[in-house]
């Protein structure tokens, strides 16, 4: 065979055999896109799931905070009027008369009361909302949680409780400007990061075989990280079930004290009206002295009941030795799981729940 005719059709064997890879590899790269887009789309579908479920767990953090705050609100202004009532009912009497709740009870309502009524007066110009959810969060952290002197927060009063509170809600102290703030995410670690899902830019600059191997390599972390989205969306959920629990018990209690509340500032209405009239303030006292301690009494014990559930904390504490962990702030350090999310205290918080539940049934019956 004359040699020209051999070249020839070496070149065509070469071109055919050319054309095969080269199809080839169009094939590896569709596949490779193949795998991203299916990849992608099943990503934004988890994503979708876990934004919205974000928004609803946030929202019922934000509610819960608000609650929480108002209450605080209310029991500072029932302590003013219980105070001023006591104080009458104790004038000229040597054997001063006292209500019969524990004093470390009252401290602890006062303390959450000043914290409470403190932020509310910061975020008054921005909006409670923004710090509502953070309160939600560190709300229960506070009673546990101390200053950054060392002092523990609940024995503070006024602007100072104010100040270590936002530090454990995470905006930093007032002299820095912080309000603090704690949504669905806040809660949650790596959970809620992205995948790297860019393929084009590179895999066309790769062989076929490389481009598909990179692809499946990224369909491997999309998957990892779907699953975490899944562990992420668990969490939320079951986050905000808590943070509606939490909301209805403290409501229906909070319900029961304001009808105490309501009573006792009638009483006070009757006796200023009295006292501005000239009257015989000593005979009117003497018609509502044993009301007055029933209400303040049953009143206090309420609050107690609230403020234990509102300081139980949605989430666990780490311990080192038994001893709460605390970093350079001197604010408590979350527990986190694998995936650095905030670990659910619902052990805690069924039992304080439970015990709310049953102490405040115990006062309406009474």
């Amino acid at each position: 065979m004359p040699l020209p005719i051999i070249l020839g059709a070496a070149s065509l064997a070469t071109a055919a055999y050319g054309a095969i890879k080269g199809y080839d590899g169009y094939q590896k790269h569709s596949e490779a896109d193949n795998i991203i887009k299916r990849a992608q789309h099943g990503y934004d579908q988890k994503k979708t799931v876990f934004d919205d479920q974000e928004k609803d767990t946030s929202l019922a953090l934000e509610k819960l905070g608000e609650k929480e705050l108002d209450i605080g609100k209310n029991l500072g202004e029932f302590k003013i009027v219980a105070d001023r009532l006591l104080q009458q009912l104790n004038t000229g009497l040597q054997n001063k008369l006292e209500i019969n709740v524990p004093k470390h009870e009252l401290q602890k309502i006062e303390s959450y009361s000043y914290t409470a009524t403190g932020v509310l007066g910061t975020v008054a110009g921005a909006g409670v909302t923004g710090a509502a959810a953070g309160f939600a969060v560190y709300g229960g952290v506070m009673a546990l949680g101390a200053a950054s002197t060392g002092t523990a927060i609940s024995s503070l009063a006024g602007v100072a409780a104010t100040n270590a509170t936002l530090a454990a809600i995470g905006g930093g102290s007032l002299a820095t400007g912080g309000l603090g703030m704690a949504g669905g995410t806040a809660i949650l670690g790596a959970a809620v990061a992205a995948p790297v899902l860019a393929i084009a830019g590179w895999a066309y600059n790769s062989h076929g075989d490389e481009a598909l191997r990179n692809a499946r390599k990224v369909d491997g972390e999309v998957d990892a990280a779907v699953e975490k989205l899944g562990r992420a969306i668990d969490q939320l959920i079951r986050t905000g079930e808590y943070a509606s629990k939490i909301k209805h018990t403290l409501s229906s209690i909070y319900v029961q004290f304001n009808q105490y509340f309501k009573s006792l500032k009638e009483i006070d209405g009757i006796l200023q009206d009295v006292k501005s009239h000239n009257g015989d303030m000593d005979a009117e006292l003497a018609k509502f002295d044993d009301a007055i301690f029933r209400v303040i009494e049953n009143g206090y014990a309420l609050a107690s009941i609230l403020v234990n559930v509102i300081t139980t904390p949605i989430f666990k504490i780490k311990k080192v030795n038994d001893q709460i962990k605390k970093d350079k702030e001197g604010i408590p350090v979350m527990e986190k799981d694998p995936d650095g999310s905030m670990i659910l205290n619902a052990a805690e918080l069924d039992k304080a729940l439970n015990l709310a539940e049953s102490k405040a049934e115990a006062i309406e019956t009474a």
